[in-house]
């Protein structure tokens, strides 16, 4: 008898569990249904779409997911880094000049110090907005004409070279046919880097500082040092986006693109609070993915690409309208 009770208890713990899991990645999994139904309505629309389709589709967003998960971070402590894309640019073209005509264990030599400079350009941005007290956004948006800027100054044009090794580990298929390298190296390089993060103290201390700074500090966080670490793993994350651009092009890219608001859509769309100290990682990428297959979409149905553009902000300001009236329910039930 007491066996089966206790046997009851664990099966009723266990549920509970799983139940909290549920809870607390609502919005992940919200956004994966998302994705799965645009996978469908893509197929439907072009019945030809497949594996290959799926593998060019992570190539393409891999350097996006990147700076989604590098503003996802920032946002989580509070602040936002319109530097992002400027970052990305000055990873992009330092790893390209560097790898040119080098073989593939220069290669790696080179990924591992454009790393070391991302985290320091980060920990700049970081440390400005810390001992200057300016808001975040103005910091990072002038800061990102200034790693703009070095970019042009070390390649003003399209150049430079990559690694084979790169190359390779970032296109085609891995093993299975619908499984592409470029996603398999994503989900390890968030897995080694994000889930260590989060479950540590460092990690609850951005969580704890982007709810409530003073709060946080009364607690005895550490407010400074939480909010550097946050931008220089922000500057990590965007030179991994630059090295990938390098290695999807095989060339060096100067100028920064549309990444910084691409970033701030996926984190809006993954159920990262602009406010700070709520969301993940995970719905970030997934919602990458979900933009770039909308863009896709509209391709296939021959929408001009003005308007496409125009329906990617529709649909993106309903999603957030939709989450922020069922948040507003929770608060009022």
């Amino acid at each position: 008898m007491t066996a089966a009770a206790g046997t009851i208890r664990s099966g009723e713990g266990a549920l509970a569990r799983a139940e909290a899991f549920v809870r607390r990645n609502v919005s992940s999994f919200a956004i994966l249904g998302l994705l799965i139904a645009f996978l469908v309505l893509t197929r439907v629309i072009n019945p030809n779409y497949g594996p290959a389709g799926i593998v060019n589709l992570a190539i393409d967003v891999l350097p996006i997911a990147f700076a989604a998960v590098a503003q996802a971070i920032v946002v989580i402590s509070g602040g936002i880094d319109l530097s992002v894309g400027s970052m990305m640019a000055l990873g992009s073209v330092t790893s390209a000049v560097l790898m040119k005509g080098q073989g593939d264990a220069v290669g790696v030599g080179v990924v591992f110090a454009v790393l070391l400079l991302g985290l320091v350009v980060g920990a700049i941005n970081g440390g400005l907005v810390v001992l200057t007290k300016v808001p975040d956004i103005v910091v990072t948006l002038a800061m990102s004409f200034v790693w703009a800027g070095a970019a042009l100054l070390i390649l003003n044009t399209p150049g430079g070279g990559a690694a084979q090794f790169l190359t390779t580990i970032l296109s085609g298929p891995f093993f299975l046919p619908f499984l592409p390298k470029a996603l398999v190296v994503l989900a390890i390089i968030v897995t080694l880097v994000w889930i260590p993060l989060k479950r540590s103290s460092r990690g609850l201390a951005m969580y704890a500082v982007g709810s409530h700074p003073l709060a946080a500090f009364r607690s005895g966080v550490a407010v400074a040092p939480t909010k550097i670490i946050a931008y220089s793993l922000a500057g990590f994350f965007a030179a991994l986006g630059g090295i990938t651009l390098t290695g999807i092009g095989g060339v060096g890219a100067p100028v920064p693109g549309a990444y910084t608001l691409q970033s701030v859509a996926a984190i809006v769309l993954g159920g990262v609070s602009l406010a700070g100290g709520r969301g993940g990682v995970l719905g970030p990428i997934i919602a990458v993915m979900v933009l770039a297959l909308v863009r896709t979409d509209l391709f296939f149905l021959g929408v001009d690409p003005n308007l496409s553009t125009a329906i990617q902000g529709a649909i993106l300001i309903g999603v957030v309208m939709f989450g922020s009236l069922i948040a507003m329910r929770k608060v009022r039930a």
